[in-house]
């Protein structure tokens, strides 16, 4: 049963995972890319399992005085309207240049055709404009945390 707030699908989860002994941080709940129907449209990839890695600017958890992502940590993931849809486990973190992300990674992130070149393209451009946004000019050695991930409660 999905309830109306992230901390009361939290809460659920916690119940239903043994593993889980931590309340719920406010941290803890995101939605994918930068606007409601991305958030929706990488939620279905996620849901249909095509979507396991996630890519990040490592400079965006400076700005925003946020804790990078750790193996084992549990993130509520919220669809555009900011309703609570699943919770994914972190399985793996790799902090990279731009210029290093793997077509591996790209292939696990599940969007587009896949392939390296495209992940290139739309990240840049996503990249490039949070950077852009802190006053920063986004470039191929900046760094990038490759995010791996599992379903863990639907």
């Amino acid at each position: 049963m999905t309830k109306n707030t992230a901390a009361d699908y939290w809460n659920e989860f916690r119940q239903a995972d043994s593993r889980v002994k931590t309340d719920y941080q406010a941290h803890q709940a995101w939605s994918f890319g930068n606007s409601r129907a991305m958030a929706d449209e990488l939620l279905a990839l996620v849901l249909a399992g095509t979507k396991q890695a996630t890519a990040s600017l490592y400079q965006l958890y400076r700005w925003t005085n946020e804790p990078l992502p750790q193996v084992g940590d549990f993130s509520v993931i919220l669809d555009g309207a900011q309703v609570p849809s699943c919770i994914i486990e972190t399985t793996a973190v790799e902090v990279v240049p731009f210029a290093s992300v793997t077509a591996e990674h790209a292939r696990l992130e599940g969007e587009g055709d896949l392939s390296l070149t495209y992940w290139r393209e739309v990240h840049w451009q996503f990249f490039s404009h949070q950077a852009a946004a802190a006053h920063h000019h986004f470039n191929e050695d900046d760094l990038v945390v490759c995010e791996r991930f599992k379903v863990v409660y639907r």
